[in-house]
């Protein structure tokens, strides 16, 4: 192997990484087992390996050091004098191992105890509630917390590390986020059973709706996002809110019309409270998605999550 000089203390350093020279945590288990129990095959069977696995496990290990560690004969398998030394070394390393292990499960530990879920309106209302209660019967240990807004707050909150994970409703995925469809949506017109197109035959057109007065969700919300994209960002409000909840009973009041998800109006156009009608010529479908920081897949709690919301 090839030497350089280190000139800040003199000393002769091997050249290359330091992973092509130290034999892996595999290995250095082996030897242990091998000095622990006095066979190679004894080692093989605690270690849950073949023998001839283990054989060749020793060799590599003698190959890449450049000493012989282990004598083998029929009456079992001696460590060398170099054997014995290297398996002290192995030890103090598979030691410094157990506790990085144990401080990396401990990381894991406090992150698993905990969820930051950011969700706009309407998944924070019609969905999430579902999925949680799926979650908890996981994880019973997780503390979740939820974070509802719109998808404009939703991503700043997320880039903020204000959350791990976002669900979001918009045509557009916010910069800085990477994403996963989850499942899809449109928005519907609905009014009350009062006002005149609860009882009109033909669908409304493009341009009526975009001149007439509606009850929105507030901008920055994917529904607006929708709508404004849908009209060429000719919408009008009557007034803007800034929750499903509050336009539903905008509209249940016979204030005006009010454009909505579907997920959000399954009792309310069942007991008739409000009546859909139908639009001609606009596209209203969109896609909830599952938003998270560039880079940083969802992991533990948030995974779980994201892999609930697709089931």
């Amino acid at each position: 192997m090839s030497t350089r000089d280190d000139h800040a203390g003199h000393r002769p350093v091997t050249a290359g990484p330091l992973a092509h020279r130290v034999p892996d945590l595999g290995a250095l288990e082996l030897l242990l087992a091998v000095a622990r129990v006095g066979s190679l095959g004894g080692a093989a069977r605690e270690l849950g390996i073949t023998q001839p696995a283990a054989s060749s496990r020793v060799r590599s290990m003698e190959r890449q050091l450049g000493v012989a560690l282990v004598d083998r004969s029929p009456r079992g398998s001696r460590l060398t004098d170099a054997g014995a030394l290297v398996t002290d070394w192995a030890r103090r390393i598979v030691e410094a191992a157990e506790a990085f292990d144990a401080g990396a499960q401990a990381l894991r530990d406090r992150r698993d105890s905990r969820l930051r879920v950011a969700a706009s309106m309407t998944i924070a209302e019609y969905l999430l509630p579902g999925w949680l209660l799926a979650l908890r019967a996981q994880r019973p240990d997780t503390a979740v917390s939820l974070l509802a807004g719109n998808s404009a707050t939703v991503a700043e909150r997320l880039l903020a590390g204000e959350a791990d994970v976002g669900f979001v409703e918009g045509l557009t995925v916010p910069p800085g986020l990477d994403s996963a469809v989850i499942a899809h949506d449109r928005l519907i017109v609905v009014t009350a059973p009062s006002h005149a197109w609860a009882r009109r035959r033909r669908p409304l057109a493009a341009e009526e709706l975009a001149t007439t007065p509606l009850i929105l969700r507030e901008k920055g919300s994917g529904t607006r996002q929708v709508l404004d994209t849908a009209l060429g960002g000719l919408a009008r409000p009557l007034i803007e809110l800034s929750s499903t909840t509050a336009v539903k009973a905008a509209a249940v009041s016979g204030a005006g019309p009010a454009v909505l998800s579907e997920l959000a109006l399954g009792e309310e156009l069942a007991m008739r409270r409000l009546i859909r009608v139908p639009v001609d010529g606009i596209a209203l479908a969109r896609e909830l998605r599952a938003v998270w920081p560039t880079g940083h897949r969802p992991t533990g709690p948030a995974r779980d999550l994201l892999t609930l919301t697709r089931g």
